[in-house]
């Protein structure tokens, strides 16, 4: 029997800290721009109020979460936030038709970074604060956050870190889950308030630095700017940006190890050996042929290179140059990219190499086994084995993962038919939603946002960008009969 009045009573936690967090933004609302004041108080309010009355009405409640309620609570968790996300975004009339709040709202707490805002630099400030903290928030997960001071409520959380941890690895730095989540945002937090002092310090306003700070450690790409970092002109802003996403695209575990000092177990890690191994022989390739296609210099095309490619593998999506207009080829390669991700446990979306490295070395080992059918060979990852169910649970998720892919790509060439080119348009932006990336192809690009997709369109990429950030079981789960049969 599912425990309805857990959901509830967390659910009303949530939408408290939503509506608190709200009110971070008026300091920006009132020194810039008051015109939003009202709205975003009216949106906290709002929040605060549905939410306390949730917890209230349930306080009673049994405080036991099993698997069930921890899944539904992640799944209703995102949408209930998503939803009064839009209030700031409606309420101040930027975004006055649902289906673009809701949009941009999800993008945003799904680290996608997707837009459908025109005039950016045109939005008052305090909305684009509290835009670029939903990104910081979805991050690392308000849900994790959430667990960390559940034990104060006398709430297990553990079900839910299960459910909302990126990734298939289950790996923690502390015994006890509400350490492992405090420590995470103690990371997190720490790399946000350096990178926002080393871009003040770099030339950026305090209002950009901050918002830069909270979407590249969120690996979410939203900026202050409508032409995003290519706007500040500067090699040391973006090389300083490069470095931090790259950062972020590392395993949190691995992170805090490296911060320890314990560099053995770092460098134990093949994904994190994997990703670096990735990342620097695509600059090196890339530069060589943005040399070669373009005026760019070769420090220039270093730059771009990697700042482009460190930014879709990471899933971040700021912008340092127009990567469709260099070759076909390329294009090609970063439409590729959206699909692979960087580590698991980090802030980003996609795939994640170690799903990538797990497939590689099982067809290998498919090989060998065909000319050894009586050995036992097993697939390895930071020399431990495999388990086969965690096998099964990765080769299910990329089969699950294409076929939404194909399913969206169909839906959306049809949606976006009056398009010049409603193909490459169309896989290109189901891709980058279930990715959670950002930029794309076609009439999508990086220089363009989603505004002029239809809104039938709109709402099969909010579905997308959900699906991608609770990397999919979490959702469809919720789908199977067997999930809501009584044990």
């Amino acid at each position: 029997m599912i425990n309805s009045g857990i959901i509830i009573n967390v659910l009303g936690v949530l939408l408290m800290m939503l509506g608190a967090f709200m009110l971070t933004a008026l300091p920006f609302s009132i020194y810039y721009d008051p015109s939003d004041t009202l709205p975003i108080i009216y949106a906290s309010l709002t929040t605060l109020v549905c939410g306390a009355i949730a917890w209230w009405l349930t306080r009673q409640t049994s405080k036991k979460i099993g698997k069930r309620e921890g899944f539904l609570i992640v799944a209703l968790g995102w949408f209930s936030i998503s939803v009064f996300s839009t209030l700031p975004y409606l309420f101040s009339g930027v975004l006055p038709e649902i289906t673009n709040a809701l949009f941009e709202s999800v993008s945003g707490l799904t680290t996608t970074g997707a837009s459908v805002i025109n005039d950016i630099e045109g939005a008052p400030k305090g909305l684009l604060f509290w835009r670029s903290l939903t990104q910081w928030l979805g991050g690392m997960g308000i849900i994790v956050l959430t667990v960390a001071i559940f034990p104060l409520l006398g709430i297990g959380g553990v079900e839910l870190f299960v459910a909302e941890a990126p990734g298939p690895t289950s790996d923690k730095i502390h015994p006890r889950i509400k350490d492992t989540a405090k420590s995470l945002w103690f990371i997190y937090v720490g790399f946000t308030i350096l990178l926002t002092i080393i871009l003040r310090l770099e030339g950026m306003s305090f209002f950009d630095a901050i918002n830069h700070g909270l979407t590249t450690m969120a690996t979410g790409g939203f900026s202050t700017k409508n032409d995003s970092i290519i706007h500040f002109d500067s090699p040391l802003i973006q090389y300083t940006i490069t470095f931090f996403m790259l950062i972020a695209g590392i395993n949190y575990t691995i992170i805090y190890y490296g911060l320890k000092g314990n560099f053995k177990k770092v460098w134990k890690s093949d994904e994190f050996k994997t990703y670096l191994l990735i990342v620097f022989s695509l600059i090196l390739f890339v530069t060589m042929i943005v040399t070669q296609v373009t005026d760019n210099g070769i420090e220039e095309a270093f730059r771009n290179s990697a700042f482009q490619i460190i930014s879709i593998v990471t899933t971040t999506g700021f912008v340092s140059a127009d990567y469709t207009d260099w070759t076909p080829m390329l294009s090609l390669l970063f439409f590729i990219l959206l699909f692979v991700g960087a580590c698991a446990g980090s802030t980003s979306g996609g795939i994640k190499i170690i799903r990538h490295l797990v497939l590689l070395k099982n067809s290998f080992i498919e090989l060998k086994r065909l000319l050894h059918p009586k050995a036992i060979i097993r697939i390895k990852i930071d020399k431990k084995v495999v388990a086969p169910k965690i096998l099964t649970h990765i080769l299910v998720f990329l089969l699950l993962y294409m076929i939404i892919f194909v399913i969206g790509s169909l839906a959306m060439t049809y949606i976006l038919a009056d398009f010049e080119n409603p193909l490459i348009t169309s896989i290109g932006a189901v891709a980058t939603s279930l990715g959670n990336v950002g930029p794309s192809i076609g009439e999508l690009g990086p220089m363009d946002n989603f505004a002029n997709v239809p809104f039938a369109g709109k709402w099969v990429l909010i579905f997308l960008m959900l699906l991608g950030r609770l990397e999919l079981i979490t959702v469809l789960i919720l789908f199977t009969p067997y999930f809501w049969k009584k044990n």
